[in-house]
């Protein structure tokens, strides 16, 4: 279990076989494969767990049914075979859905188009779930649907996830096989001489700066990748953004997949920890990539307009916006200045002349190949050992039972109240690490964005917790909230 956070001054006493850079899903995928070796590994994440992409996604462990259609079966089969074993290992965490895609007179792709596609994608995932759905039945359960030139639908299923608890998942299952992760700890340099690495770290929550040595060093920093990696740019930063509505105001059984009639592209509506979750969005962020995000008032108009457009009797305003979230995606550009949403989602690892291995690009779901292609760029897996752990289905990735509170890692359960509340704050003040109260309220709880204004209704529930559990003093407790309430206005506020 991650516990509770250590100063760097009690890590820099070890020569680390690997210093894994970045405390997103591949960081902490990479951290897990190397402790599992039996490596002496630390993880060190410049903000908190899961603060960028890790966070920000679609919260979606899927196969991706793109990559059929862009003619990438390997990236597929791979996506849906780490998706069922997901499944099969965190049942609680994982949830296979159902998703809905209406199909309309005249659009693309059509209903032969899908079920071809379909049977290809339940085949390649060893499974036969899908069906069409005719259209009065599909009215009939989504009487608010927009019935023009409506033929029916295509059902089929992936999986649900809360992405933040999943990391926390990765993060506790490495440190259970031997590894060690630390957040707010910003490397500064890198610099390789004969006997490894010398990182120049600082401990942001002391202000100390110290070296830490390394044998190896692995820059799994996303979209931060190009700032470390010593190397020619290669990652083309893609934002996409989400926003959160009242359940009653959409409600939604099911995932539908909607085409935006701007430029076609599919965009999600979703139920999502007691909201309706609309996105995303796919644009080139411009922005300084150490500046945290926001969802900008031309992505929200988007997203309201393909709600609106296909449930028009919600009328659905930016008045009843609950919260928006804005992620960066690390991808890998292809240098043909193409349309973003027509890049590849596969990784890509590679050495720089310094010797440090980068990683970037990938998705949620792959996370394990993509730490195993680093372990194999490292020296550490053979080609045979790494086909063997790539493909072996009766290879787990979860191997300790962690016993966390009812309901914590459930991507369909809304926030919790009362004393169930308190049980869940309790245990992860006690077992994850937390050092502001963004880390609580957005990330380890979401209360901040499923919760009217930042869930400033349960401030005062939770702050004897923080007091006792955090050592925290009346004024820092009302720097934590000023800094928190900052935050939420600046970032994940309707602007």
């Amino acid at each position: 279990m991650l516990g509770h956070r250590q100063p760097l001054g009690n890590l820099n006493k070890v020569t680390w076989d690997l210093v894994v850079i970045g405390g997103g899903i591949t960081g902490a995928g990479i951290l897990l494969e190397a402790a599992r070796l039996g490596k002496k590994v630390l993880l060190l994440e410049q903000q908190d767990f899961a603060w960028g992409t890790s966070s920000r996604s679609s919260k979606m462990v899927h196969g991706g049914l793109r990559y059929i259609a862009q003619g990438d079966i390997t990236l597929t089969k791979h996506s849906l075979t780490e998706r069922e074993r997901l499944l099969t290992e965190l049942p609680h965490m994982v949830v296979r859905f159902p998703y809905i895609f209406p199909i309309r007179q005249g659009s693309f792709p059509g209903r032969l188009a899908m079920e071809a596609v379909l049977t290809v994608y339940d085949k390649l995932a060893g499974i036969s779930d899908h069906n069409w759905i005719p259209r009065d039945k599909l009215l009939a359960k989504y009487p608010g649907l927009n019935a023009t030139g409506l033929k029916g639908g295509m059902r089929y299923t992936d999986a649900l996830v809360d992405d933040v608890r999943l990391v926390m998942r990765v993060l506790h299952e490495a440190v259970l096989e031997g590894g060690t992760a630390n957040h707010y700890s910003e490397v500064k340099s890198i610099t390789k001489s004969t006997s490894g690495f010398t990182l120049r770290v600082e401990d942001k929550i002391s202000g100390e700066v110290l070296d830490i040595h390394a044998a190896q060093v692995v820059n799994a920093t996303g979209a931060w990748a190009d700032l470390l990696s010593a190397d020619i740019a290669k990652v083309r930063p893609q934002r996409g953004s989400h926003i959160f509505i009242p359940e009653n105001k959409l409600p939604v059984q099911d995932c539908l997949t909607v085409m935006h009639p701007d430029d076609g592209r599919p965009v999600f509506i979703y139920p999502w920890k007691g909201q309706t979750c609309i996105g995303t969005t796919d644009l080139d962020h411009r922005d300084a990539i150490n500046l945290e995000p926001h969802c900008t008032a031309v992505e929200i108009d988007y997203l309201l307009k393909v709600a609106n457009q296909q449930f028009v009797s919600a009328s659905i305003t930016r008045e009843d916006i609950i919260s928006t979230i804005a992620g960066v995606r690390p991808i890998i550009a292809s240098g043909k200045g193409s349309d973003p949403s027509k890049e590849r989602r596969d990784h890509l690892v590679w050495s720089a002349k310094n010797g440090v291995v980068s990683v970037s690009g990938g998705k949620l779901t792959t996370f394990r190949l993509i730490a195993l292609d680093v372990l194999s760029a490292l020296g550490w897996l053979d080609s045979k050992a790494l086909k063997n752990a790539q493909n072996n289905t009766k290879l787990r990735c979860f191997n300790h039972r962690i016993e966390d509170p009812d309901h914590l890692n459930a991507p369909l359960v809304k926030v919790a109240t009362g004393a169930a509340l308190l049980n869940q704050v309790t245990w992860i003040l006690q077992n994850e690490m937390v050092q502001h109260l963004d880390d609580l309220m957005l990330r380890r709880l979401r209360a901040g964005n499923l919760l009217v204004d930042g869930g400033s209704e349960v401030l005062a529930q939770i702050k004897p917790l923080c007091l006792e559990h955090l050592a925290w003093d009346e004024a820092h407790w009302q720097a934590e909230v000023t800094r928190y309430q900052e935050i939420i206005r600046r970032s994940y506020a309707v602007l």
